[in-house]
């Protein structure tokens, strides 16, 4: 089997990606790394080292599994991704959307190449699985009646109460740095949903 990772360049979050890709790796399954220009890729440095996060940085940065594992991620396979152009659904079994929330992951939220891969995804019904952020590349990907992806169906992503929660008690001191756009990532998502939709 094969799955798909697209990240951005920097950014994305470590734990995340690192993870999924370590439990799938195990498992068998080969994971191969996307980013828009196939350039390597680096996590998120804050939630990596936590500064800046404020008395609540232990809650907010990845806990130490995550780290480990990432740092195995960034020493292979972060190193020597593919592009977006150059992957298609129909080479992959699989598609995970890793999440994160700082500035440069809009390269990959508001990437119309990967918009389109990730629709060949669902319209070729292969597994898709979306972790937080993630959910909102899904989300901004259409099906042939202009409808997102997630139309109709039941999903999760990072809840509105979290993402207010991590913004206001880290304001002070890193600005707007979770509040990747103004409208919330639970907002966007049910939108995306639409009536006959579900967000769990």
């Amino acid at each position: 089997m094969r799955a798909l990772m697209p990240i951005p360049n920097t950014d994305f979050d470590p734990t995340e990606a690192a993870v999924p890709w370590k439990t799938l790796t195990k498992a068998g399954i080969e994971v191969v790394i996307a980013t828009p220009d196939g350039n390597a890729a680096t996590a998120d440095p804050i939630v990596l080292s936590g500064k800046g996060l404020g008395p609540l940085g232990f809650l907010l940065r990845a806990d130490r599994n995550g780290r480990s594992v990432y740092e195995e991620f960034a020493g292979t396979v972060c190193a020597s991704p593919t592009s977006y152009a150059s992957v298609a659904a129909k080479d992959f079994d699989a598609l995970i959307l890793p999440g994160g929330h700082a500035p440069k992951m809009r390269t990959y939220l508001e990437s119309s190449v990967l918009h389109a891969c990730i629709a060949d995804f669902f319209a070729s019904d292969k597994v898709v699985g979306a972790i937080c952020h993630g959910v909102v590349a899904a989300a901004r990907a259409k099906q042939a009646d202009g409808n997102s992806v997630l139309f109709g169906r039941r999903t999760t992503a990072l809840t509105e109460e979290m993402e207010l929660f991590a913004w206001r008690v880290t304001k002070r001191k890193l600005g707007d740095y979770y509040r990747t756009y103004p409208q919330t990532v639970q907002s966007e998502v049910t939108l995306a949903l639409g009536e006959e939709g579900e967000f769990l």
